[in-house]
């Protein structure tokens, strides 16, 4: 008897390891997904702000150079043109980083009243909701980090003509110095946007030539009728 009662005790534990053994299974492959998924989100994070922070750096090189070469269209003086390309770098960067820092609260804003709105419908405790502020924007960092951007596109034109006296030899430097660097954007924009690198480069560089083209021209024509 007590050896049919230890196969019995025997047999109930292997069909409860058995009948354990795929909800062990389910939730090992439910924790692989979760972070599988983890992964994706930061990558996917991660390469806006990189995309982020190249547009920034692009805006800043078209429209420095182009207020280089449209002062440049009336004025040779070296000191000139590098004061103007110098305080187009400032304002730029001021302008960036506030319109960021204030897009970015707006954004926190919504999200924390968004997140008020889900912990009271669904009665969540404190710890899930300070997991959650770990993921909101930081309007500060944002901030920051698009007025670096946008200062290290603009640095490219003024380190192009700060050495050359020469007024053509000058913009035939920047010029190039921009053609490269919009290449270099260009590509970068589109393997983080996998798009084609070469028509994406073709666009940006396109853009940056018709942007100083047009402010030289308009620049060049205001000032030799004397206004």
């Amino acid at each position: 008897m007590a050896s049919n009662e230890e196969s019995n005790n025997t047999q109930q534990e292997s069909k409860f390891t058995l009948s354990m053994n795929p909800d062990m299974e389910q939730q090992q492959i439910s924790l692989d997904h979760q972070q599988v998924e983890e992964k994706e989100f930061d990558y996917s994070k991660r390469s806006q702000w990189l995309r982020a922070a190249v547009l920034g750096a692009n805006d800043g090189l078209v429209s420095t150079a182009s207020l280089m070469m449209g002062i440049g269209a009336v004025k040779k003086d070296i000191k000139v043109m590098i004061l103007t390309g110098f305080a187009g770098l400032v304002a730029g960067a001021c302008s960036m980083a506030i319109g960021e820092f204030v897009s970015v609260y707006s954004q926190l804003d919504i999200e924390i009243a968004q997140m008020k709105r889900d912990n009271k419908r669904r009665n969540k405790i404190q710890g899930d909701h300070e997991d959650e502020k770990n993921d909101l924007p930081n309007p500060a960092q944002a901030a920051a980090a698009s007025a670096l951007a946008f200062s290290v596109g603009a640095i490219v034109p003024l380190l192009a003509a700060s050495f050359i006296r020469d007024y053509k030899v000058r913009i035939g430097a920047v010029v190039a110095a921009v053609t490269i660097a919009l290449m270099v954007f260009g590509w970068l924009g589109a393997v983080l946007g996998k798009a084609p690198a070469i028509k994406s480069s073709a666009r940006v560089l396109f853009g940056g030539w018709l942007a100083m083209a047009i402010t030289y021209g308009l620049t060049k024509l205001i000032g030799s009728s004397g206004l």
